[in-house]
C-alpha cells in the first residue's frame, strides 16, 4: 500500500517534477484503496484503440502532460468518444491541442477511461499549514465550494466520528441526505474516502504537499462513489535530524 504510492512518488520526484499528473495521482489513490475509474494510459494510438474496446465506448480522452495541469483550458479533454474511427481522429486532435498551447509539453500518453455517470458533485482537499501540519477539507463541489465557500476542516489524522461530523456540519448537507424526497447520498462511502485520504496523508505527510480531488462523484446509497479527477502535489523529504542553533548551543554551553 503505502511501497505502492512511494514508488510512484519517488518516480516523480526522480523526474524532478514535483506535481503528478492526474493518471499518477490516481495511481497514488488506488494503492490506499480510494475509488477511481478503470482507466488505461496510452502513449500509441494502437494501444488507445486497445484499451478503448477493453473498457467499452463510450470514452472518455484525457492528454497528460507535466506541462498542462490545467486540461480544460488547454482543451485535451474529450469526451463521449463512442467509436474507433472517432478515436483515431480525436488522437490527431488532442495532441494538435496540446502542441497549440504549450509547444514544449513533455506528453507521457493519453488516459482512456469510461464516461461516468454523474452523481453529486463533492471536493476533498488537503494542504499543510506550517504550525498545524496538513489539514483535511471537505465540502459539495461547484457552486457550493467556489461561491459559496461551504467547506469544513480537519486536522489529520481524523477518527471516522470527525468524517461523519465533518459530512454533517456543512450548510449543504440537507443536499447529501436526500432533501424533498430525493435519494440520499451514499454518506458512508464518503466516510470511507475521508478516512482513506487521511490514512494516506498520514503515511505520507513526509512527501504530501498538496491534494485536490475534484470532482468526486457520489452515488446514491449503497452505489458507492468515485474519484473523477485527482492533483497531488509532492515534496522532497526533510531530513528528520535535530538542527539546534549556534545561539543556542551558546546559551546552554
Amino acid at each position: 500500500m503505502k511501497e505502492e504510492a512511494l514508488k510512484v512518488i519517488k518516480e516523480v520526484l526522480t523526474s524532478g517534477r514535483t506535481a503528478l499528473v492526474e493518471y499518477e495521482a490516481k495511481q497514488v489513490l488506488k494503492a490506499y484503496g480510494l475509488p477511481v475509474p478503470n482507466e488505461k494510459l496510452a502513449k500509441t494510438l494502437d494501444e488507445a484503440l486497445k484499451y478503448a474496446e477493453e473498457i467499452g465506448y463510450p470514452v472518455a480522452m484525457k492528454l497528460m502532460s507535466p506541462q498542462i495541469l490545467h486540461k480544460s483550458d488547454a482543451k485535451v479533454v474529450l469526451l463521449n468518444i463512442k467509436t474507433p474511427e472517432e478515436l483515431k481522429e480525436k488522437w490527431e486532435v488532442i495532441h494538435e491541442n496540446a502542441r497549440k498551447y504549450r509547444p514544449d509539453a513533455e506528453i507521457l500518453g493519453v488516459l482512456i477511461a469510461p464516461m461516468l455517470k454523474v452523481g453529486r458533485e463533492i471536493i476533498i482537499g488537503v494542504t499543510e499549514d506550517p504550525q498545524f501540519g496538513h489539514a483535511l477539507m471537505f465540502g459539495l463541489g461547484g457552486i457550493f465550494v467556489e461561491v459559496l465557500k461551504d467547506v469544513t476542516f480537519r486536522i489529520i489524522p481524523i477518527t471516522e466520528r470527525d468524517a461523519r461530523k465533518m459530512i454533517q456540519e456543512i450548510k449543504s448537507y440537507p443536499i447529501l441526505a436526500g432533501a424533498r424526497g430525493e435519494e440520499p447520498a451514499d454518506i458512508e462511502a464518503i466516510v470511507q474516502l475521508l478516512l482513506k485520504v487521511s490514512e494516506l496523508v498520514d503515511d505520507l505527510r513526509d512527501y504530501i504537499k498538496e491534494m485536490d480531488l475534484n470532482p468526486v462523484f457520489v452515488y446514491n446509497e449503497g452505489e458507492g462513489a468515485v474519484v473523477v479527477d485527482a492533483r497531488i502535489i509532492v515534496k522532497e523529504p526533510k531530513e528528520k535530524e535535530e538542527v539546534i542553533s549556534a545561539d543556542y548551543k551558546e546559551r546552554c554551553a
